[in-house]
């Protein structure tokens, strides 16, 4: 018989009542449920039922009509979701109980083709079969409230109360007034594996930002949506509620959701080359040049929120042109060629409300079409406030039109699958119809009375 994984070992050895287990859904809300250590230990070696559901709803549970591989028409029943015994932690804030993610599979033993982790997973080994290692990190903005769900909903969705006041960005004396919440999330989420390399106050009124410590490119996605749901639940106990939307308030600026990378040949960062006048290896700007190329192919999966365009407004840090700099913080993909240790991209696209598995997939995807391709950087490198890009189209301002790109990209589905796009553009495509039918507090002050 094979050797009992250690994980398995440590919970027989401990006796445990229960385990917690978790899957992502298409949004990247991880959904999921306590099993008895029975019912685990089966789970473990076979899988478990959990109803496809997850993937044929919305953030607000209400049913996609548009959802082919799943839906009414299938009746919800149970996939197999599979655990990844690697990714066992326990839970600090949950008396320590014994924690694991999952994925999807079909009967056959195949990735489920719509699973957000199993996406990532495809463009990864396609990286392996290419002789690469993709290495990341993430970064979060976002903003903190004095709110529980019970005051939040007793407000009707208006008027948040932030934690703090003013715009004190770095600054001591903010993280002072929530030490405990402050200290709390980088003892916490290093003690679920989630290490933080680096949290402080960030420009505007009760914002964090955090950044994840650099590591393989899955277990950094497992990281990230960790980390969105540690912070909420750890933000609870001190009467705090942390929100990950990318734009909540016209008046401040938005939250990304960076996304750090470099590839490796398992000794090397292949990024870095020492003898180049930029600090940039060949294959370094083509992985670049493939995400200036590709950046609207893959948008949605980087933009997927009706709000997220919110955020795309000039002047406001987020860019909002397909460009690259060096170390410019205005650009869409900042090259940061240092040491042979710290070369990297950071694609400052996304905003926080990704699915971090998506987002890392697109991302990675299009760089590694640029690889393939042996794409060139045809542009030299924007300086300042994106001078030298006056001829560079702007990203467009709504998902519907990044969708329909993105559902037409031979590019996505060469590397995601059909059955992954017409999903998840079905998916985005039922956000936008749903937003066209919503009345805001916008239209009705402007409108109510003196129309």
């Amino acid at each position: 018989m094979p050797p009992l994984h250690p994980a398995l070992a440590a919970i027989r050895e401990a006796g445990a009542a229960k385990v917690k287990v978790a899957c992502s859904d298409i949004d990247g809300v991880l959904r999921g449920k306590y099993l008895h250590r029975d019912k685990f230990e089966g789970a473990a070696q076979s899988g478990f039922g959990f109803c496809d559901v997850v993937f044929g709803w919305d953030c607000g549970d209400v049913t996609y009509d548009n959802a082919q591989v799943t839906g009414w028409q299938h009746g919800f029943p149970d996939a197999l979701a599979r655990l990844d015994l690697d990714t066992h932690r326990q839970v600090p804030w949950d008396g320590n109980v014994d924690f694991f993610l999952g994925e999807f599979v079909n009967a056959d033993g195949t990735p489920y083709p719509v699973c957000p982790r199993q996406t990532l997973k495809r463009v990864l080994k396609r990286a392996e079969k290419l002789g690469f290692q993709v290495m990341a990190g993430m970064e979060y903005e976002w903003f903190n409230f004095r709110e529980t769900s019970q005051s939040w909903a007793a407000k009707q969705g208006v008027a948040p109360e932030p934690i703090t006041p003013g715009m004190f960005g770095y600054s001591l004396l903010r993280v002072s007034q929530h030490r405990e919440f402050f200290n709390a999330l980088m003892d916490e989420m290093a003690a679920f594996r989630v290490p933080i390399e680096g949290l402080h106050t960030e420009t505007g009124p009760g914002v964090y930002e955090a950044a994840i410590a650099f590591s393989e490119a899955l277990e950094q996605a497992d990281r990230a949506i960790l980390f969105k749901t540690g912070a909420k639940e750890i933000g609870m106990r001190f009467g705090i509620m942390p929100s990950f939307m990318a734009k909540w308030s016209a008046r401040y600026p938005g939250c990304s959701g960076h996304i750090h990378q470099s590839l490796s040949d398992g000794q090397a960062n292949l990024f870095h080359d020492g003898t180049s006048s930029r600090g940039m290896s060949a294959l370094f700007e083509s992985y670049v040049a493939g995400q200036v190329a590709c950046l609207l192919e893959f948008a949605p999966m980087f933009w997927p929120t009706i709000n997220s365009y919110k955020r795309l407004v000039d002047g406001f840090w987020a860019p909002v042109k397909p460009t690259w700099g060096i170390d410019n913080r205005t650009a869409s993909f900042r090259v940061l060629a240092g040491s042979p240790k710290s070369t990297r991209l950071e694609t400052r696209c996304p905003g926080a409300d990704v699915n971090p598995y998506l987002a890392m997939a697109a991302v990675i995807a299009a760089g590694l079409h640029g690889v393939e391709k042996n794409l060139k950087l045809t542009t030299p490198p924007v300086t300042g406030t994106n001078q030298g890009a006056d001829a560079v189209p702007r990203a467009p301002r709504t998902l519907i039109e990044t969708t329909r790109i993105f559902r037409e990209s031979d590019i996505a589905r060469e590397w995601l699958g059909d059955s992954f796009v017409d999903h998840f553009a079905a998916t985005r495509d039922w956000e936008w119809r749903q937003w066209l039918d919503g009345v805001t507090d916008w239209e009705l002050k402007r409108y109510f009375e003196i129309i």
